[in-house]
């Protein structure tokens, strides 16, 4: 990964351009998908290993400081120049920072630089037409879960980390309605599925993060709305739960005010109810931005759910006259 000099206010990574060569353009989707496919059951694999080594030695041993001033560790960059795993917005591009308690603090970026990490990201991710949606979701979408386990390996849980996860949790949430989108992508399907399994990890670490952060006013503006994520998520057929039923689940926010907020009355509104009609007319006048992206891949499959009751009444019906003179 190619760095500009730090007087430019450059934390690490080179600014993007249209690749003007062969070398640097994008792969070919089907390649590009089997290689990230590939290279997600490698992280996961190591995460779930180190992350119990970490849970194992975490009463033993005092959370790790990071000294790493830049947005990529000067080992990872490294590595990634020797694995020549490209990407079209760095010169460089490859697996994110080990989680083992031995970690390095220089392979260990700290708050103000992943906050700065983050911000690069984000407008990336909101100032990327030129590039198709796929490939700017594929390259945030490993760096951000690199900045959550950074942030967890040095266990920062103030008020800037709720923000930071809350950040993420919005670009999952959009990514989710953009990917439901991009028909043309035979590989959709699975990128979808991969940004549903984030979206539920970034959620359930921010509300630990709400957890540990109960008595700091400044945390709770937002969390009605993104404790609603949780219910609507839990609409269309392939609804993915966290472990825990939705009944148990507000049994549990039941002391809560949450549980009376305008965002939860909404979501626990629209997951009882019935008729579609009364579904897209609540939707439409009730639905927060977030909560409309959330929702929106699922009214399409609600809408054919009633045309196929409808069609199927109507059937029963006609079969009904039919079989009815007979009956007499």
């Amino acid at each position: 990964m190619e760095r500009r000099s730090r007087a430019d206010g450059d934390l690490g990574f080179h600014r993007s351009r249209r690749p003007s060569s062969s070398s640097s353009k994008p792969p070919n989707r089907s390649d590009a998908s089997q290689s990230k496919n590939k290279r997600i059951e490698t992280k996961e694999d190591r995460f779930t290993a180190d992350d119990s080594s970490m849970n194992s030695s975490s009463s033993t041993s005092s959370p790790i400081v990071g000294t790493c001033s830049e947005m990529c560790p000067v080992r990872e960059r490294a590595q990634r120049e020797r694995l020549r795993d490209l990407s079209v917005f760095e010169r460089l591009n490859g697996n994110p920072g080990r989680t083992s308690p031995s970690l390095a603090p220089s392979d260990v970026r700290p708050l103000q630089v992943l906050q700065g990490t983050l911000t690069y990201l984000l407008n990336l991710f909101n100032n990327s037409s030129e590039y198709p949606f796929e490939v700017v979701h594929d390259f945030i979408f490993d760096r951000t879960r690199a900045i959550r386990q950074d942030l967890s390996m040095q266990n920062v849980v103030d008020d800037q980390a709720v923000c930071m996860h809350e950040e993420m949790v919005k670009f999952h949430i959009i990514s989710h309605y953009r990917l439901s989108r991009c028909i043309d992508n035979p590989h959709a399907s699975s990128l979808r599925h991969l940004n549903m399994e984030q979206l539920l990890k970034s959620l359930t670490s921010l509300y630990d993060l709400y957890e540990a952060n109960q008595k700091s006013s400044s945390v709770t503006k937002n969390k009605a709305e993104f404790y609603s994520f949780y219910v609507l998520l839990q609409l269309g057929s392939k609804s993915q739960l966290m472990g825990e039923s939705l009944s148990l689940w507000f049994r549990r926010l039941a002391a809560s005010s949450i549980i009376k907020s305008k965002e939860m009355c909404f979501a626990r509104r629209v997951l009882r109810m019935g008729s579609f009609t009364r579904f897209i007319a609540t939707t439409a006048s009730e639905a927060s931005h977030l909560q409309l992206c959330i929702m929106e891949p699922y009214i399409a499959e609600f809408a054919l759910a009633k045309l196929w009751a409808t069609e199927r009444g109507l059937e029963e019906s006609q079969n009904s006259e039919a079989v009815a003179p007979l009956l007499k």
